[in-house]
């Protein structure tokens, strides 16, 4: 198995890229695997929050570059870079508008297309080993796993044109200054503070969790009447559901809200 799921209180499943798929998450078998297992989770209803970490010293560092020389050589290397993104690009595309939260605990290295795993979460937590790069460049290749897109929205533009142009590998406390990670804790409390982030925010409703999620990304890239017009869908919707109920309920008794 390329990876482990554990269920946690409220809600939470953390999923765990273990020591080899980690290393070399991208060769089609185990990434598909890695999207199957992600999915699951997403079509789980009792699931509200998502984690995924990795193991050692990698969260996730992208492809196998033993594999990518192996395909050059037989001449099958764009149908295997074309099946790869075929499997991994719906998946962060699914990820950023579930209604799931989606935090990332990087333990290690998160680089080409494992950073796009890495950006693409709602949350992300970094241990002291942490690093962030993109790699692309090194080899020949464009950025991709959404990096272009991500990236720009956390950090800036200009800043990402210098971290891909320059093969920037950015520490924990770089990437935290830069806003390319919420916070930085220890090793020792990096799984119980991802856990922590996904349990609090996932007990949110499931339209607020959601319909949040997809006003934040549309946000840059609507003019801002097409976005009222968004909200006002969005929260029509909401208004209509048992947990908009339950939370006019709890707010006048003065209670914690209880959503479905």
């Amino acid at each position: 198995m390329a990876l482990t799921v554990e269920k946690h209180a409220g809600g939470v499943a953390l999923v765990r890229l273990e020591a080899e798929a980690a290393k070399n998450a991208f060769d089609a078998e185990t990434m598909q695997e890695i999207s199957d297992a992600l999915n699951a989770q997403m079509d789980d209803h009792d699931v509200r929050a998502i984690i995924l970490t990795g193991t050692g010293q990698f969260f996730s560092a992208g492809a196998d570059i033993n594999a990518f020389e192996q395909h050059l050589e037989s001449g099958t290397i764009g149908p295997l870079v074309d099946e790869l993104t075929t499997i991994l690009h719906p998946l962060l595309s699914r990820l950023r508008t579930t209604d799931k939260v989606y935090v990332a605990a990087l333990n290690g290295a998160a680089a080409g297309a494992g950073l796009g795993l890495a950006l693409s979460a709602d949350y992300r937590v970094a241990g002291p080993d942490a690093k962030l790069a993109a790699a692309f460049f090194r080899l020949g290749l464009t950025p991709d796993g959404g990096t272009t897109w991500l990236l720009p929205r956390l950090v800036g533009l200009q800043r990402t044109k210098c971290f891909f142009f320059n093969n920037e590998t950015w520490g924990p406390e770089t990437a935290l200054a830069y806003g390319a990670v919420d916070e930085v804790v220890d090793n020792d409390q990096l799984l119980d503070r991802a856990i922590e982030v996904a349990r609090d925010w996932g007990s949110w409703s499931l339209r607020s969790r959601r319909a949040s999620k997809q006003l934040l990304d549309s946000q840059s890239s609507l003019f801002f009447d097409p976005q009222l017009d968004f909200e006002q869908m969005l929260i029509t919707d909401a208004a209509m559901s048992d947990d908009f109920k339950e939370g006019v309920e709890a707010f006048l008794k003065k209670r914690d809200p209880e959503f479905s």
